[in-house]
C-alpha cells in the first residue's frame, strides 16, 4: 500500500484540489451549484436514456438483451423528465446521495487512517479528513430543506425571468 501511495500521490492531490474547489463553489453559491448539478444530471439521464432506447429500437444492442437496453433507456428518459419537471425533489435526492457518499467516504478514511498508522506518516490528516467528511454529511442532511426552498425559488423565478434576484434569497430553515 505504501508503494502504491508513493507512486500515485498526484492522483490524491488532484482529487483534493478538485474537492476543495467544488466545496468553495458550493458554499459560495449553494443554490446555483445545486441547480446546475440537477440540470446537468437531468440532461445526462435524458440523453443516456434516448441513446439506449435508440440502440434497442435500431438493433444496435445484443438481440437477446434488447429489452434490457430498452428498459434502461426508458428509465433514463423518465428520470430526465422528472428531473426537469420536479427539480426540487431531484435536488433533495441528489443532496441525500452526496451526504451518503460523504458519510461512507469519511468512515472509510478513518478506517484507512487507523489501518495505515504504522505504514504512513501523517495518518492524522487522513483521519481528520474523514471526520470532516462525516460532519459535512450531517450538515447536508440537516440543511436539505434549505436546498429545496432555493430550488423552488429558482423554479418560480425561472418562469418569471428573474433568476438572479431569487437565488439571493437566504434560507430561513
Amino acid at each position: 500500500m505504501r508503494q502504491f501511495l508513493a507512486k500515485h500521490w498526484w492522483i490524491y492531490l488532484l482529487r483534493g484540489i478538485f474537492g476543495v474547489l467544488f466545496g468553495i463553489l458550493a458554499f459560495a453559491m449553494p443554490a446555483i451549484t445545486l441547480v446546475y448539478l440537477v440540470l446537468i444530471w437531468g440532461a445526462y439521464a435524458l440523453v443516456d436514456g434516448i441513446t439506449s432506447l435508440w440502440s434497442a429500437i435500431t438493433g444496435k444492442s445484443d438481440e437477446e438483451n434488447r429489452w434490457l437496453v430498452g428498459l434502461q433507456g426508458l428509465i433514463g428518459v423518465v428520470a430526465g423528465v422528472i428531473t426537469f419537471t420536479m427539480p426540487a425533489i431531484t435536488g433533495i435526492g441528489l443532496l441525500m446521495l452526496i451526504a451518503a457518499w460523504s458519510l461512507a467516504t469519511g468512515v472509510l478514511q478513518i478506517v484507512s487512517a487507523i489501518k495505515l498508522r504504522k505504514e504512513i506518516t501523517g495518518e492524522f490528516w487522513l483521519g481528520l479528513s474523514g471526520l470532516i467528511s462525516i460532519l459535512f454529511a450531517f450538515f447536508v442532511m440537516a440543511r436539505r430543506g434549505c436546498a429545496s426552498d432555493r430550488l423552488d425559488h429558482w423554479q418560480l423565478c425561472h418562469h418569471f425571468r428573474h433568476r438572479s434576484d431569487c437565488l439571493c434569497i437566504p434560507c430561513e430553515g
